[in-house]
């Protein structure tokens, strides 16, 4: 039996879901502005899972910053597995797309979130 190989997606909260992004799941600590739920089409809110209020400051989606944003968001990711792990098993299941509000869409935590779950899942098998 082999095993299938999970899709985990990111898209940003002002895309329009597109139809086959399986379970949306929101990975910002603050709700995005002049989005309805309904038009944002996700199953949770994971506020937890979002850097904290300090490195999200701290970042200011800076690019010059982002190197050491996604050392000091992993490390925040490594001491919280409970944040993540409902995010681990949906990705088991199906596809999930990671949903974030941030305008760069190159320099955000949902870039580094799936990056994280990525290699967590190919540990994982």
């Amino acid at each position: 039996m082999s095993v299938k190989q999970s899709r985990i997606d990111i898209a940003r909260a002002y895309d329009p879901p597109g139809s086959d992004s399986g379970t949306r799941v929101l990975v910002d600590r603050m709700w995005p502005r002049g989005v309805s739920k309904e038009s944002l089409g996700i199953e949770a809110w994971l506020r937890d899972v979002a850097p904290s209020t300090a490195l999200r400051r701290w970042f200011g989606h800076d690019p010059a910053r982002w190197e050491e944003f996604q050392t000091r968001y992993r490390a925040e990711l490594d001491a919280n597995p409970a944040s993540w792990q409902p995010l681990l098993d949906a990705a088991e299941r199906g596809p999930v797309t990671l949903v974030f509000g941030a305008r760069d869409r190159e320099h955000n935590q949902a870039v580094v979130l799936r990056a994280y779950l990525a290699r967590k899942l190919a540990h994982h098998h």
